[in-house]
């Protein structure tokens, strides 16, 4: 088993807070919606700035 990179561990903890990580388990990254990956980016970038500070 893989160790998922810190850039892969904030994409999953985003879609968990945004309630899409059963999408994403059940689609996969590229069954997601330009929408919904989108939002992911988002958050991650929102979970960077809050870590950062």
């Amino acid at each position: 088993m893989r160790m998922l990179s810190f850039e892969d561990r904030l994409k999953y903890e985003a879609a968990r807070e945004l309630g899409l990580l059963p999408r994403l388990m059940q689609v996969g990254w590229a069954g997601l919606t330009a929408a919904e990956s989108g939002r992911i980016g988002g958050k991650v970038g929102a979970i960077k700035r809050k870590k950062r500070d």
